[in-house]
């Protein structure tokens, strides 16, 4: 019998790593299709699943090749559609359309827009959000297979080392509502990037507004 020298945690871990190679902050994949990251991550699992496959040491390398396809295809295929589960929720509850939800097919993004979110020149949550947080609580708890990273983003005007401190400090300000909704703290990191990560061109009004963000970022563990 051939024995494949790889495990399902092993593709599991490719398969995310693949996804991390994404600029997740760039792109908006939804299309309609409610289903659409179950489909392409259990294609990009097969893919990376055969990958390694045909690199183990089994004697078999066609066996090892269809094993690791399967298994990178249901690895895949498990993490897209517990994503697009996640975000089909939130694109309905969430009061305000400013709020965006970006599902790359490894993790979501939920960007919360500054001007929406805090007050200029100012940490302090808007109560124009704080339900909106209250639910993104309410879905960490119900899909607790993630780990959560809470970004903060602004544009360029003004001084960077200033910029960078409020990135931080609207950051750990979302963090907090996040946590007081009930969502352990080890599963929460904060940071800030300040000006460093642009979405948009920082010429134009508009772009500086698409720049000044706090971005939550869920990724599912790899079992």
């Amino acid at each position: 019998m051939t024995m494949l020298k790889f495990s399902t945690a092993t593709v599991l871990v490719a398969a995310l790593g693949l996804g991390a190679c994404t600029n997740a902050t760039l792109i908006d994949n939804y299309n309609g299709d409610p289903n659409q990251n179950t489909k392409s991550g259990a294609i990009i699992g097969g893919i990376l699943g055969a990958s390694v496959g045909a690199l183990s040491n089994s004697s078999n390398k066609g066996a090892a090749v269809i094993g690791g396809a399967v298994l990178g295809a249901a690895a895949g295929g498990a993490i897209g559609h517990g994503l697009d589960q996640q975000a089909a929720e939130l694109r309905q509850q969430l009061a305000n359309d400013g709020i965006t939800i970006v599902n790359t097919g490894d993790r979501l993004i939920v960007s919360l827009p500054n001007d929406l979110t805090f007050a200029s020149d100012s940490y302090a949550i808007s109560s124009a959000v704080q339900s909106d947080l209250q639910k993104i609580a309410d879905s960490l708890l119900r899909y607790p297979d993630s780990s959560v990273q809470v970004i903060g983003h602004t544009d360029s005007d003004g001084d960077a080392s200033y910029n960078q401190g409020l990135s931080v400090k609207r950051a750990d300000a979302v963090a907090d509502q996040i946590q007081a909704g009930g969502v352990p703290y080890n599963r929460v990191q904060t940071t800030g990037e300040g000006e460093d990560q642009p979405v948009a061109s920082n010429l134009t009004p508009e772009g500086k507004a698409q720049n000044r963000r706090v971005e939550i970022v869920v990724k599912p563990q790899s079992s």
